[in-house]
């Protein structure tokens, strides 16, 4: 099935180079020229969106508070020449999943776009999911993890790596795969991170240790044989 992506700039110009380049990459793409218009045209079969802040009417970071909490958890790219720390930071706490200032390359928006959709496959919004394997539970939309009814107590990243694997399993994710997800691909941190991080997993799961699989050459795995 190819990606669908919704464009949403007040410059057409804008929204006719990354269609035309986008496009050319083998993605669908719709275009919107306001937010209201984006409201319109957003359906679920949309796996992006490329949102511009700035714009008349209905802003980007609007647009996205909007979607959020209507549980609308599509990937977004904010698209703005705002980009400063603070923009930065409102935009990621508005649940945008990355950020690209203008002027930009288009080979950038390229790579960003084939790297966010990636790891959106990888990962199915936890809205009412848990994960069991006999004693075990890890319950996603609580934090919390629990062995023979007694609660793990896991650092954020840790549980933020089993969670990735539980809703993952059974697939195989690579060690970049888990840096990229969990840390994001701007912080600077080695593959063998994740290896120590797994290490301490695997010592607080105690008896259910087993249930993360290391394939070689390949990454980690989650072998959970009962899913509800």
């Amino acid at each position: 099935m190819e990606e669908r992506i919704l464009v949403v700039d007040d410059e057409k110009d804008i929204c006719d180079i990354l269609q035309f380049n986008l496009e050319k990459e083998g993605y669908i793409v719709d275009v919107a020229t306001s937010g209201e218009e984006a409201e319109e045209k957003l359906t679920d079969i949309h796996q992006l969106i490329i949102l511009d802040v700035m714009m008349g009417g209905i802003s980007g970071f609007k647009l996205a508070e909007k979607l959020r909490k209507k549980e609308n958890f599509v990937p977004i790219i904010f698209l703005t020449a705002k980009n400063t720390e603070n923009d930065v930071l409102t935009g990621f706490s508005l649940g945008g999943d990355d950020y690209i200032s203008k002027p930009f390359s288009v080979k950038e928006v390229l790579a960003r776009v084939k790297s966010l959709l990636k790891r959106a496959k990888l990962v199915t919004p936890p809205l009412e999911t848990k994960w069991s394997y006999k004693g075990l539970e890890i319950d996603i939309p609580a934090n919390r993890v629990t062995v023979d009814d007694e609660e793990v107590s896991l650092t954020k990243k840790e549980f933020e790596i089993l969670s990735l694997m539980a809703q993952a399993s059974p697939n195989v994710l690579a060690r970049a795969d888990i840096l990229n997800s969990v840390w994001g691909e701007n912080e600077y941190v080695l593959d063998r991170t994740v290896d120590v991080h797994i290490t301490r997993l695997r010592k607080k799961l105690g008896k259910y240790a087993g249930i993360i699989v290391n394939r070689s050459g390949f990454g980690y795995y989650l072998n959970l044989e009962v899913k509800e």
